[in-house]
């Protein structure tokens, strides 16, 4: 995996604000600096500073490429340590991925019942980010750097993701809103509450339930107005507490701990999502072990 140095140095000065605070941190000279620069903004035949007297101002091309750059340089960085461990990863040991939206609590739950049965099973908690090629990427390679994610799923996902899912429990829908929002004293909220809401779904296609929920929606309360988007992520729930968006997210329980002003409330229907383990289709003998410990569990 190989990439240009130089975006390295583009990156230091995005974020340093200047050539000269860059050239600080990178323990280089200014004109130096400013040479990597030029260099790439050639190679890429793209501008990717305006240089006003008021300083560097990073055009929409760079802004685009400083997004990607990042995640690829720290895709590959991550790539290199991932492999050094995978070399001292015990065939006893599950790598768990975790992000906001995928908590490891329910192994924290289940891990003195899983430890009885199989008591040589250990897990290491494996940080990643919520983003779309994240989702793609870990998801579809599940055994290679990450063994299993525990979060909702269902068949149209699955499908979606590449993978397979081992069910714990149901999980109802419930709705975020910000703490400041009208419905946030609720304890219950019904269909009537959330009249002339703005109402964020994940788009048509990410879930069966979603879409049935969707289309009750459409046909029983056109009322309520459906904005959809993209990825379930921080992102989202900033979107959500937003004071002037103020809008209801489709969340589940698991995620209270996402963003301290945002509060999740159940509400008055019965849709209801699995919950669980996704792991490989072709799941390893140590992911199996788990699977057969999760089921005697339920």
């Amino acid at each position: 995996m190989m990439y240009n140095p130089q975006l390295d140095t583009f990156l230091c000065v995005v974020e340093a604000g200047s050539f000269s605070k860059a050239a600080e941190q990178l323990y280089i000279s200014a004109p130096a600096v400013i040479k990597q620069i030029n260099s790439l903004e050639a190679s890429l035949g793209m501008k990717l500073f305006d240089r006003t007297h008021r300083g560097l101002v990073v055009t929409e091309a760079g802004q685009s490429i400083y997004n990607d750059a990042k995640y690829i340089i720290g895709y590959c960085k991550e790539s290199v340590q991932r492999a050094k461990e995978a070399m001292q990863v015990s065939d006893d040991v599950i790598r768990v991925g975790i992000s906001p939206m995928t908590p490891p609590q329910v192994f924290v739950d289940l891990w003195p019942q899983i430890q009885n049965l199989y008591p040589d099973i250990k897990f290491k908690l494996i940080t990643f980010e919520n983003t779309l090629e994240n989702a793609r990427e870990i998801l579809a390679n599940l055994g290679q750097n990450i063994d299993v994610v525990a979060g909702i799923f269902d068949e149209t996902m699955l499908k979606l993701r590449g993978c397979d899912g081992t069910e714990i429990s149901r999980e109802p829908f419930c709705v975020a809103v910000s703490i400041h929002h009208r419905l946030a004293e609720k304890k219950k909220i019904t269909l009537d509450d959330l009249a002339g809401e703005n109402f964020m779904l994940m788009q048509r296609g990410w879930s069966y339930y979603g879409d049935r929920l969707r289309d009750d929606m459409i046909r029983n309360h056109p009322e309520i107005n459906i904005v959809d988007f993209d990825l379930y992520n921080v992102e989202a729930f900033n979107w959500c507490e937003n004071e002037n968006k103020n809008e209801v997210l489709l969340a589940f329980k698991s995620w209270e701990s996402v963003h301290p002003l945002i509060k999740i409330i159940p509400v008055e229907w019965d849709y209801t999502m699995p919950f669980g383990i996704l792991h490989s289709k072709t799941p390893s003998d140590k992911v199996k072990r788990l699977i057969k410990a999760i089921r005697q569990i339920k």
